[in-house]
């Protein structure tokens, strides 16, 4: 979601003539904003005045214009809230500050918002959860955040929820659970619904329901024009194509989405480890997951953990049936070699999320991914044994790991949404995590035994990576990422935002 080129402000110009030139400018700037985004939606006055508590005496007259033609708040550097609001989830990037963080109130600020960071030349983001991996929910001009907009409404007729473009996994786990009703949400309650639908969406119920971008029924997005479009199968189909799986911060910004939910019961949750034969366990966890039933939802990590001798290999996940089906799945696995630790229960689904998520606290982590299809080969072990073995270290962590795929993944084709992905058997991914106490000498070692366990994994799977997963590292990441639905993504781009006002470093180019 981020405009990494765009460079430039009117300060300049706003600092240059006289009183009356500073007057007059203000004036026509804040008429053109309030006739673009405020009158059009009947707005009444007070509500151009609710901004400007947190703005310091020294901002221009630019940035005081846009707090009073917002309903919600702008924060500026020095306002108590100003770096949290900031802060992104992959800390390496905290260092990239935004001028000003816009918290809209509603789909009006964030119309108000793109006209006038347009109008200034203002570099410009969007930021609902927060959590690009490649911090692309930063920038050095304006933030436009809609976190405050997260209100999440099921209608218990039709079992349809409406999202408001901030809403995260928490909002959708506290409304659904009155209604014993899910979508494929997340696992990490602080991730932001707009970032996950938008490039796929994978959690645990991905193969019994699909990913969460094919639940999606109907998404709200505000253009670079300021035009805001209503987007599904019957309006906007080729936009609404285009969201389902491209849509993080390349065609303009969701203030609205609306999926359709499914009733949840009693399910059984996981989470077992191994401490030795690592290649005999995982060939047996293999063997067992390609084969079972949709119902089972299920990611394998290796580990090789700070301060901790060996490696671990744990499995976590669902089955949405009893835990007796459940251990009859795994027997072949435990004839192999008993888990050394094992939690399992059977509980009503939404108390089996509790023991199955995390917060998603920020940290710093560089993660880069393949799509597999089939098995993965003996070779393929033994690689991912062998370089975790080899890991250098960091204060924290190093994993290798696999989310299982297919089920009603499957049902869909590849063209039939921006997400391409279908027919893989898994989603593998190597994730690297460290501290501010890890010397630069540690994580250059680090970064370069990545990006050689990265290549040497690409024997062994597609040259096919997760977009999610968006990884500033990745060569051919368009390729990578959207593979044969690239062209006609682009088409969609050069239709709905031809001037390229949504732009970042790896986003779908016009």
């Amino acid at each position: 979601m981020q405009d990494a080129t765009r460079r430039g402000t009117a300060d300049n110009t706003l600092h240059e003539g006289s009183l009356q030139e500073i007057h007059r400018f203000a004036l026509s700037r804040r008429a053109f904003l309030r006739a673009g985004a405020g009158a059009a939606l009947g707005l009444g006055l007070p509500a151009w005045l609710g901004g400007c508590a947190s703005l310091p005496e020294h901002a221009s007259p630019a940035w005081k214009e846009l707090a009073a033609s917002l309903q919600g708040t702008l924060l500026m550097p020095g306002a108590a809230a100003f770096a949290k609001r900031a802060a992104p989830w992959a800390l390496q990037y905290a260092s990239t500050l935004p001028q000003g963080i816009a918290q809209c109130a509603d789909e009006a600020d964030v119309r108000t918002c793109l006209r006038w960071a347009q109008a200034n030349d203002m570099p410009l983001v969007a930021r609902s959860g927060g959590h690009s991996y490649a911090g692309y929910s930063t920038t050095t001009g304006l933030m436009i955040d809609v976190s405050a907009m997260h209100a999440v409404d099921i209608d218990p007729s039709t079992g349809i929820a409406t999202l408001g473009g901030g809403a995260r996994n928490r909002n959708v786990y506290a409304a659904c659970r009155p209604f014993s009703r899910a979508v494929t949400h997340g696992r990490c309650k602080e991730v932001g619904v707009a970032g996950l639908v938008l490039g796929g969406g994978i959690g645990f119920n991905m193969r019994l329901h699909g990913l969460t971008c094919d639940g999606l029924k109907a998404t709200r997005i505000v253009l670079a024009d300021g035009r805001a479009l209503a987007c599904s199968e019957r309006e906007h189909d080729d936009l609404f194509w285009a969201c389902r799986g491209a849509g993080g911060g390349n065609f303009g910004i969701h203030t609205e989405f609306t999926f359709e939910t499914f009733p949840v019961g009693e399910y059984t949750v996981f989470e077992l480890t191994w401490r030795d034969r690592f290649a005999e366990v995982f060939e047996a966890l293999q063997t067992m997951a390609l084969s079972a039933p949709d119902s089972l939802g299920m990611k394998l990590s290796v580990k090789a953990e700070a301060g901790k001798p060996g490696l671990a290999l744990t499995i976590l996940g669902q089955l949405a049936d009893s835990k007796d089906a459940l251990m009859a799945m795994l027997a072949p696995v435990f004839a192999v070699r008993p888990p050394s630790t094992s939690k399992i229960d059977a509980l009503p689904y939404w108390d089996a999320q509790e023991l199955l998520s995390e917060q998603g606290d920020p940290e710093f982590s560089h993660e880069r991914s393949r799509f597999v299809k089939g098995a993965l080969s003996t070779g393929a072990i033994h690689a991912i044994l062998a370089n975790l073995g080899a890991w250098p270290g960091t204060h924290v962590a190093a994993t290798w790991k696999f989310f299982l795929m297919g089920g009603r993944i499957d049902a869909k084709r590849p063209a039939d949404m921006a997400f391409v992905h279908r027919g893989c058997s898994m989603i593998s991914s190597i994730e690297l995590e460290w501290t501010e106490a890890d010397s630069p000498e540690t994580l250059t070692k680090n970064e370069a035994w990545l990006t050689g366990f990265h290549d040497a994994m690409a024997h062994y799977t597609t040259p096919y990576c997760y977009q999610n997963f968006i990884d500033p590292s990745q060569r051919d990441y368009l390729d990578a990422y959207y593979g044969e639905n690239l062209p006609r993504l682009r088409e969609v781009k050069r239709r709905y935002d031809p001037t390229d006002v949504f732009r970042y470093p790896q986003s779908i180019p016009v």
